[in-house]
């Protein structure tokens, strides 16, 4: 510093207490907002696209993408050399923002297109909370460049507000499903998240006002912070893309694997996501809970876990694969996390480096949110970027290098010897298949940890990987797996016995349709194929569909919504009207395809089923036509919510003829959803008979089944109003009925855990 410049007085121990408290309050509120804002409005748009999964993929790459706006925004404002203009610009941006408050879905958005989901989703997006939520993301590096200006002891090294942040959005994202979705319907909820964001504009305009009461000598000049700290290079800076870039988009990746391979299960994307914002807190503390080279040992061997539990597959014990999953990804994450906390520029920097991290934040969620699913038919983003991961680590030199030219050939010989075999059916190779967790396992730990003990480059540790992952796509882990059926709604298999008896449709771990191609003796199974799974006539959909048609007495004209492996086209009788709905083409495709399935070619040849969700394609069917609409529209243990409120039971209600019935399938490992269909029943003035026997002959594919059936009168479903196999069920008081504006998907999982299959 200039000897010739000015000298101000240091602010008092009052007004620099004052200073952190209110700095710390708004950076926190704001992520709090921005963190809630996230599943709160895409909860709003679930019901526009069925529940997929991946609608929660697009949001995060939304807000990934305008996250980068709002910090490219914060870092061209604290170019400007005016201390006034940047704090009038900003308060005025969140004025306009709150005038299109509180969060709606914007007028022209109601019906999704036959194609492009994805893009649709995120046009709707920013024209219904882009404006909001591009204020938001500009808070946290503004705020910190001011709170630098303002002459706080702790200006110099700003980043442990970060911390700050991160804590705001972790807490936001676990009191959401657990606090506010439980307690507040959706319109409560926006009341809420809008005042909090006219609370937040006063915090911000406190910070401003404190700005500008700070010594003026505080305004950070060239080498005022750092004497000499040289511009952060573009390399540095491609290298801060980079380990963004990767932990972000292996957030998304776990999630599509852990949802899809291991367990399909509500809310599982809270996971991940929690312990990604918690990597952002412990890298950014000032004395860091785990320290960085404890981490970046422990990141090989993450690694080389994440490789065994792939070799492993989703059907062993569920609670440690998803354990071991989500805690690789944990270190993963904190090692690329600490890698760019340690690699921080000087506080000058700052906003630079918060539109690197942004933008490589964006670059990783749009590969594995957008890229991924149109060009892979499996979850591939997950090892690409496992081996990227390796490529996070810093440098080093190596401890042998001579070791080099044969650690190369080494690797070649054993490419070959492990990966030839799978183009043969040799004994080795049924060897290998057969020890394939064995094999993976030994390569991926043995390779990492010598390479580890001669400190490898890190080309040498991305090589070993690469290998042991390629060992797992050659040799997978799922017996008699045909082929792997991708679309924006999930991530299907068609599986094949190993005695070639079964056909089955798998989404993860749960079986969501079968077919029997060999009868007991290995002949093929002849004439019109008999629905097993969920869907045998002596089950509880099977008993709905006689005891309607035995109650009318005459051909039935029924809806199914969701076809699966086209099961229930089976189950039609002659002279029968059966219209199916599905929102998913890729399920028409997989189950018009005779090597899968032979239902519809057998039974319907002729069905064409009405693509689009039900919620908007059903409606506009005519009413009072149907004698029974059956819902069956799960792709996976995470349900589609909207179809299972008190509005799309109004809907249902209004489609059905005199006398006419609902059937809802809601067989859930993970949530109790009989008392919700009964419940939405009730409050539409309807009567409703659950069945939940047990079938005992799940090794047959005959499974299992809860089923609800719901009508006006019990003379309407026949048989069944005195049958010992269902009962008469009432509403329970005590629980809140859901409808488009409240779901408390938290209470059925306690439900389900509490009464077990009971």
């Amino acid at each position: 510093m200039s000897s010739s410049q000015p000298v101000a007085a240091p602010n008092s121990a009052s007004r620099n207490r004052l200073l952190l408290v209110v700095y710390t309050a708004a950076i926190f509120t704001s992520a709090l907002l921005l963190f809630s804002v996230q599943p709160l409005f895409t909860k709003m748009v679930l019901p526009r696209l069925g529940g997929s999964p991946a609608v929660w993929s697009v949001a995060m790459v939304f807000f990934q993408s305008l996250l980068l706006g709002g910090y490219a925004y914060a870092h061209y404002l604290m170019q400007l050399r005016s201390r006034l203009v940047p704090i009038v610009v900003h308060l005025l941006l969140l004025i306009v923002a709150l005038l299109t408050l509180p969060l709606s879905i914007a007028s022209g958005w109601g019906t999704p297109p036959e194609s492009g989901y994805a893009f649709w989703l995120l046009g709707l997006f920013a024209v219904s909370i882009g404006l909001p939520f591009f204020a938001l993301a500009a808070n946290n590096p503004l705020l910190q460049a001011w709170f630098v200006r303002t002459g706080h002891p702790n200006g110099h090294d700003p980043y442990f507000l970060y911390a700050s942040s991160n804590i705001g959005s972790f807490l936001a994202l676990l009191t959401y499903p657990v606090l506010l979705e439980p307690m507040f319907s959706l319109r409560t909820q926006n009341l809420i998240w809008t005042s909090g964001y006219g609370l937040l504009i006063l915090l911000i305009a406190g910070c401003g006002v404190l700005l500008l009461k700070s010594p003026p000598i505080a305004v950070i000049e060239p080498g005022a912070d750092a004497i000499d700290a040289p511009a952060p290079s573009w390399a540095l800076r491609a290298r801060w893309i980079f380990l963004a870039a990767v932990p972000s988009g292996l957030l998304i990746a776990v999630t599509a694997h852990i949802s899809t391979d291991v367990a399909a299960a509500p809310l599982l994307w809270v996971l991940p996501l929690s312990l990604y914002l918690l990597t952002w807190v412990l890298v950014f503390q000032s004395r860091p809970l785990l320290p960085h080279s404890w981490v970046l040992m422990l990141q090989p061997l993450a690694i080389a876990g994440v490789v065994v539990l792939l070799a492993v597959g989703g059907e062993q014990n569920l609670l440690l694969t998803l354990g071991g999953h989500l805690l690789c990804f944990f270190i993963i994450a904190m090692a690329c996390h600490g890698e760019l906390a340690r690699q921080r520029p000087a506080a000058r920097y700052l906003t630079g480096y918060y539109v690197a991290l942004s933008f490589g934040g964006m670059v990783g969620g749009l590969f594995a949110g957008l890229i991924a699913p149109f060009t892979f038919s499996w979850i591939a983003e997950y090892p690409i970027l496992i081996a990227f991961a390796v490529l996070c680590r810093p440098s080093l030199p190596e401890r042998y290098s001579g070791w080099a030219r044969w650690y190369w050939i080494a690797l070649v010989i054993a490419a070959v010897a492990l990966i030839a075999p799978s183009y043969t059916t040799g004994k080795l190779f049924t060897w290998i298949e057969a020890q394939r967790v064995y094999v993976v396992s030994t390569v991926a730990v043995v390779g990492i940890v010598a390479a580890i003990l001669l400190r490898a480059d890190r080309l040498k540790l991305v090589a070993i990987t690469v290998l042991a992952l390629a060992l797992i796509r050659f040799y997978p882990a799922d017996d008699g797996r045909v082929e792997t059926v991708r679309s924006f709604f999930g991530v299907h298999k068609i599986v094949v016995t190993p005695n070639g008896q079964y056909h089955v449709l798998m989404h993860g771990t749960t079986i969501h349709g079968a077919e029997k191609y060999l009868n007991d003796d290995g002949t093929p199974v002849t004439g019109r194929p008999e629905p097993i799974s969920y869907y045998y006539k002596d089950g509880g959909i099977g008993q709905a569909i006689t005891a309607v048609r035995a109650r009318k007495g005459a051909p039935l004209r029924v809806a199914v919504i969701g076809l699966g492996s086209g099961s229930l086209t089976c189950a039609s009788a002659p002279g029968e009207d059966w219209k199916f709905f599905e929102i998913d083409q890729s399920m028409v495709d997989t189950a018009k395809d005779p090597k899968y399935f032979s239902y519809i070619q057998k039974c319907e040849p002729d069905v064409k089923p009405v693509i689009g969700d039900a919620r908007l394609t059903f409606a506009k069917e005519p009413d009072g036509v149907y004698d029974l609409i059956i819902v069956d529209a799960y792709s996976s243990d995470a349900i589609p919510i909207h179809l299972a409120t008190e509005e799309a039971m109004e809907i249902y209600k209004e489609k059905l003829a005199p006398q006419g019935a609902v059937v809802m399938h809601v067989s859930n490992r993970h949530l109790e959803l009989a008392s919700v269909v009964v419940g939405i029943a009730d409050a539409n003035d309807m009567k409703s008979w659950v069945y939940s026997e047990d079938s005992g002959r799940d090794n047959e594919y005959i499974f299992s089944t809860n089923v609800v059936i719901s009508a006006h009168d019990a003379a309407d479903v026949g048989s069944i109003a005195t049958s010992s196999q269902w009962a008469l069920t009432e509403a329970n008081d005590d629980q809140r009925v859901w409808t488009d504006d409240y779901s408390n998907v938290l209470g059925a999982v306690w439900r389900r855990l509490r009464d077990g299959d009971n």
